[in-house]
């Protein structure tokens, strides 16, 4: 009555028996109970006959192994739910999130052409985008700043040495 919840590939019986005599060495794997685990149930069929048949199952290793397919689904359930959330809010954040900040900084105080950025003054905005990271005091206005910041380093570079050829240090 105890084992009638499990399923029956929860549980596993499996001997590996070495050659004996003019036998080959065998592995047996039988879904049974574990009182049922022995030799007598689960080599079959025997391959030797009369008195080598204990000395045969005593030359073999029994392994019984049980385990819960219940918790392995939940265990897939679960992580399954936590990469598919996790690739929703991936989606969430590359279509829908650039929206709020081009409204949270203007679109034309982020992106800057190299027109606008004259040879004078690499940072001339920065000090612009630097207020309003400070009046906003969160993480996304200070990480936005720091994004741009590091755009108009690149942008410069860039300048330099493709267009001048000198390397800044």
């Amino acid at each position: 009555i105890i084992y009638a919840a499990k399923n029956f590939e929860d549980v596993r019986c499996k001997y590996i028996c070495p050659p004996y005599k003019e036998n080959s060495g065998h592995i047996y794997n039988k879904n049974i109970f574990q009182k049922e685990c022995d030799c007598l149930h689960v080599v079959e069929p025997m391959p030797v006959q009369g008195p080598d048949v204990e000395a045969y199952c005593l030359l073999c290793e029994c392994k019984y192994k049980e385990r819960s397919s219940v918790t392995i689904k939940v265990t897939i359930i679960i992580s399954l739910s936590i990469l598919g959330l996790l690739l929703q809010y991936m989606v969430y954040l590359t279509l829908v999130e650039p929206t709020p900040k081009r409204r949270l900084f203007g679109h034309s105080q982020l992106i800057q052409s190299d027109d606008d950025i004259g040879d004078h003054q690499p940072f001339a905005n920065e000090h612009h985008v630097l207020a309003r990271s400070r009046s906003r005091a969160n993480v996304l206005s200070k990480v936005e700043y720091a994004q741009q910041r590091w755009k108009l380093q690149v942008q410069e570079q860039r300048k330099s040495v493709f267009d001048r050829h000198v390397v800044l240090s």
